[in-house]
């Protein structure tokens, strides 16, 4: 190991190989409590306009029904605060206790009158006392500490308020609304979001207020867990009480989209054992968020019970586990190096391979031309396991065929062997440029560190069939940057084809992803565990969705982006027009610009700052009115909604990354 390497000391999870949900302090939220030995709680938000109380009611009713365990409702000023009151009044007349929770921003006297009226108040740190005008602003040392103090005398209110009514607060950080004050101090970054936090927190602490849950939400799934795993490291650094943990991405989207994005932020930290409720933010009726918090959440009731050991064990990582950081390998044909993640298709299962199979991984063959088109889609190689294919596939994509079926082949330079660790080490004949090697934890060993250090036509495809399997692929990358081992690694997942798509999407996203936004991985691919019975059409639907649900994933780990990403937030009682159907119509007309990002928000309070990753935004700022955004920067002011769409594209156009839909006939 180099002088250059470095290892880190970790306190922001128990173990990175045991599953061990960090212990908190428990929080009591209208005798809910949250935090402890309690379960992994489920909430979500209200869509319906806060002074609407019979509809708010009618909605709330419809979340708990599915699932919700605790209900966040908006309170942009003081009447809608005052409101909650009747709204909860009417719940519990229809026999529902479940504890409300007021959304604040910007508007402190409605924090305070809500928490004399709901179980919990949510403050964002980033607008409860500044405001927000995109300057940079140079604070000494003495003028930073008088800032602090404004802020201690405009929230101290509000503390004393919950501590006399009993009433919980979520500290709540977005990564998109950090305040100018913080902005000018710490910048952009994971710490400046926890510094935001903190700054509260340490107010709280000192008027002797606990009955608190933290959150560090951001819309990028890298910035996200970068910075709720450092909050954990810098509370416990600053000897403060563990306290419970609210996850949530924001903005992630609907449907594939949404619940991929979700899952690569909250289950990645799932998996290392933090997390105390989860909100999962889909621009969907808010009942639909319920059963997918509960999905991610439930894989996780039995997963140390189930757990196998893993073998390697880590009391420190090579790796900063609070900033992106990929890892530096070599290259190898496209794989490693300076090359995006690689996906790998599984066609295996299919005993006769035919050309218009491959439309199901994105490539098609249009037999008009005689050529081959693909969509964003298209994979980069597919693995046929001994069925060797009887057509030529489309140039650049390569046939990756068993290590027994290779020898045979008649075209040894342009097929790609499979071959198992055990075939590595006995010395057969490899490829020239490229073989891959599919191994386990458990085929990890000095002879086998010594082959990948001396070979550079070597991508390792690691798999495991552990219960808690993306600690365990993690474990394995890490001893691999410990030792500078700089082969290329593939992740390989099998899913059993019983998987709903939400839980494929879901348990995917967690246990690749979780690797990719860390820098670690530089391949993905899924199989689906097919039985004899299973039929061809089942199969070629099952391969579509796996070989979707890839790219995904690298879309959301932001590692790999091929199509246009959407940055729309989930709706609540502030929103100005239809989510839903304006997001929908968006996309249909924009989402074929590759790698573009469009933020859609309801509202000014999830405006510029919220979509502070998004190259333009479609913004609502009255009825029937909505402002353009290009990044942060307002270009068009009060468009009537129905010219919006239209004008944003003209937007796109002007800055020369606007390009017209193609067909693909197949």
């Amino acid at each position: 190991m180099d002088s250059k390497t470095i290892i880190h000391p970790y306190t922001y999870c128990n173990s990175l190989t045991e599953y061990s949900r960090r212990k908190t302090i428990e929080v009591n939220i209208g005798g809910v409590p949250l935090g402890g030995d309690n379960p992994i709680r489920i909430q979500s938000m209200t869509t319906v306009d806060t002074m609407d109380t019979i509809g708010s009611v009618e909605e709330s009713i419809r979340m708990i029904e599915a699932g919700c365990e605790y209900i966040r409702i908006t309170a942009p000023s003081i009447k809608e605060a005052e409101n909650l009151g009747e709204i909860r009044k009417e719940l519990r007349a229809r026999g529902y206790e479940t504890p409300l929770v007021a959304d604040i921003h910007f508007t402190p006297n409605a924090a305070e009158m809500a928490a004399r009226l709901v179980e919990k108040v949510r403050i964002n740190p980033g607008n409860y006392a500044d405001k927000k005008r995109f300057e940079i602003i140079e604070y000494d040392d003495y003028t930073y500490e008088a800032e602090l103090e404004r802020i201690r005398e405009k929230f101290t209110p509000l503390v004393d308020i919950c501590k006399e009514y009993g009433t919980a607060m979520r500290i709540g950080t977005n990564h998109g609304s950090l305040s100018d004050r913080i902005l000018s101090r710490y910048g952009d970054t994971p710490i400046g979001m926890v510094e935001s936090a903190l700054e509260f927190l340490r107010i709280c602490e000192d008027l002797n207020y606990h009955n608190i849950v933290l959150s560090m939400k951001a819309s990028n799934t890298q910035v996200m867990v970068q910075a709720y795993r450092l909050l954990v490291q810098k509370m416990a650094e600053e000897g403060l009480k563990p306290y419970p943990l609210h996850l949530g991405v924001t903005e992630a989207g609907e449907g594939e989209d949404g619940r991929i994005k979700s899952a690569v932020g909250i289950g990645t930290l799932l998996e290392d054992g933090l997390g105390d409720t989860v909100r999962v933010s889909l621009t969907e009726a808010p009942e639909a968020e319920a059963p997918v918090a509960a999905a991610l959440i439930n894989r996780y009731n039995d997963r140390a019970a189930k757990s196998k050991e893993i073998p390697t064990k880590l009391e420190v990582t090579p790796k900063d586990p609070f900033k992106y950081e990929r890892r530096v390998t070599k290259e190898v044909e496209n794989f490693g190096d300076h090359n995006v993640p690689r996906v790998i298709a599984d066609l295996s299962h299919l005993s006769q391979i035919e050309m218009k199979d491959l439309k199901a991984v994105g490539h098609f063959y249009l037999p008009a031309t005689d050529k081959w088109a693909m969509n964003d889609h298209g994979c980069d190689y597919i693995y046929t396991g001994n069925n060797k294919l009887d057509f030529m596939l489309p140039n650049g994509v390569k046939e990756v065929l068993d290590y027994s079926a290779w020898v045979n082949s008649a075209d040894k330079s342009n097929d790609i062997p499979m071959l198992t660790a055990k075939e590595l080490k006995e010395g057969v004949t490899l490829h020239p440029t490229l073989n891959f090697v599919k191994a386990s934890i458990q085929d990890m060993d000095s002879s086998m560190n010594e082959l990948l250090q001396s070979k550079n036509n070597i991508v390792l495809v690691i798999a495991t069939d552990n219960a808690h399997a993306m600690p365990e692929l993690r474990a394995l990358l890490l001893e691999l940057y410990k030792q500078e081992i700089k082969t290329p690694v593939v992740a390989w997942r099998t899913y059993s084809s019983d998987l709903d798509n939400d839980q494929l999407q879901l348990y995917s996203a967690t246990d690749v992803g979780g690797l990719l936004i860390d820098g670690l991985g530089d391949g993905i691919m899924l199989t689906p565990a097919l039985d004899q019975e299973t039929n061809r059409e089942r199969t070629i639907e099952l391969l579509k969705t796996y070989n979707s649900t890839a790219f995904n994933i690298l879309q959301a780990a932001r590692t790999r982006m091929t199509k246009a990403e959407y940055i729309s937030c989930p709706s609540c009682g502030r929103t100005l027009f239809d989510l839903q159907e304006t997001t929908a119509m968006i996309r249909k007309r924009t989402d074929h610009l590759k790698g573009v990002k469009i933020g859609i928000m309801g509202c000014i309070v999830n405006g510029p700052g919220e979509m502070a990753d998004a190259d333009y935004g479609y913004v609502g700022s009255g009825k029937g009115k909505i402002t353009l955004y290009r990044g942060q920067e307002v270009v068009k002011r009060s468009v009537p909604s129905e010219k919006a769409v239209d004008e944003l594209i003209e937007i796109i156009r002007e800055d020369g990354n606007w390009l017209e839909p193609e067909s693909i006939e197949a």
